[in-house]
């Protein structure tokens, strides 16, 4: 739409309109509400598909029937008992990783700024692989991998403080933290006994086989506590993107925010990791794929844990039955997709 202002044609830019609830507005964009959208379907399509399929198929108007509460008995115990709680699992865990992935690439500014290279996934890993050692199982495992990422994000923290945790300093000490606990989980893998050793070096890929409600659970509850709280954050964050000075020009206590933001990332990364064990990638890629499709010029927490949900759902849909009849865990093929995104992003990030 144009308009003359003193001869001159100007162009008025329509902008998104605004929603208020109570103290906190929210800014709708038709393309990334159209993107949201489009990423719950394709959620819901990949997971009707994914319980729909195996030894005993269903077919899909089955499955909603099943998960309705209709259909014979066979379908709803196949459904309901089996299947579902595997596919909801990794709908919550790509999720989980998808909001904690664009919190650190919010705070650190930087496309590499996941937990898969600050650290926190490699503290969690140690921490799940001397549970499996020390005979744990189940959420002695969950308990081990959440301290493991909660000291690994503390001394990655620490470390990288010099007049606040600045991006590229997080993401350096990171790598290298990363590094030390990797030598560290070999070790121990080395000194362990040969089962105990099998037992860790399987819960290392990353793998939904076995998942039931008791780990879907408590990702949901993290999900429905930590992700609200991201919601006062998203405006600080988006100031802190164009840098700390300017932040603060704005009235915005950057190292609040940087911390609440990064104890919030390190709480969804952790509770995912505890479910599903450290399923590589997702975290790193989610927030890039969910800004391109929604033409965001900094990442979105939404948009971010649908693109990761749908990622890790389809990877599993993928290992399962399309690529290897041998049933390969999710994370072999997240870290195959996830390599090659990287060698991408490193690719452009020269140019």
């Amino acid at each position: 739409m144009t308009a003359t202002a003193g001869g001159a044609p100007v162009r008025r830019v329509a902008r998104p309109p605004v929603v208020r609830v109570g103290a906190l507005s929210v800014r709708l964009a038709p393309r990334g509400l159209a993107a949201g959208v489009g990423l719950v379907a394709v959620a819901a399509v990949v997971a009707v598909l994914a319980i729909g399929t195996g030894d005993f198929p269903v077919s899909p108007p089955d499955v909603i029937a099943a998960l309705t509460g209709g259909g014979t008995p066979a379908h709803r115990f196949i459904v309901g008992e089996i299947r579902a709680p595997r596919v909801l699992t990794g709908l919550l865990v790509g999720a989980a990783f998808g909001v904690s992935g664009a919190l650190f690439q919010s705070v650190t500014r930087n496309p590499l700024g996941s937990p898969d290279f600050l650290g926190f996934t490699a503290g969690a890993s140690t921490g799940g692989i001397l549970a499996v050692i020390l005979g744990g199982t189940g959420w002695v495992i969950a308990g081990g991998s959440l301290l493991g990422c909660a000291a690994a994000s503390l001394a990655v923290y620490l470390l990288s403080y010099r007049r606040g945790a600045h991006g590229y300093r997080l993401v350096l000490v990171g790598a290298g933290v990363a590094a030390i606990l990797l030598a560290v989980d070999s070790y121990l893998l080395t000194r362990a006994d040969i089962h105990d050793a099998a037992s860790a070096a399987a819960w290392l890929t990353g793998s939904l086989s076995g998942r039931g409600w008791d780990h879907a659970v408590p990702v949901a509850l993290a999900l429905a506590v930590l992700v609200p709280l991201c919601a006062p954050l998203s405006r600080p964050l988006r100031m802190i993107e164009m840098g700390d000075d300017a932040a603060q020009a704005m009235g915005i206590a950057v190292e609040r925010v940087r911390l609440a933001a990064v104890l919030i990332g390190v709480a969804l990364c952790g509770v995912a990791t505890a479910a599903a064990g450290p399923v590589a990638f997702v975290a790193l890629a989610a927030p890039q794929l969910a800004r391109r499709l929604t033409g965001s010029p900094g990442v979105t927490l939404i948009a971010s844990g649908l693109m990761g949900a749908v990622l890790l759902i389809l990877s599993d849909l993928a290992a399962q039955r399309v690529i290897a009849p041998a049933q390969l865990p999710v994370g072999i093929m997240t870290a195959a997709l996830g390599g090659a995104y990287l060698a991408w992003l490193l690719r452009k990030e020269r140019r």
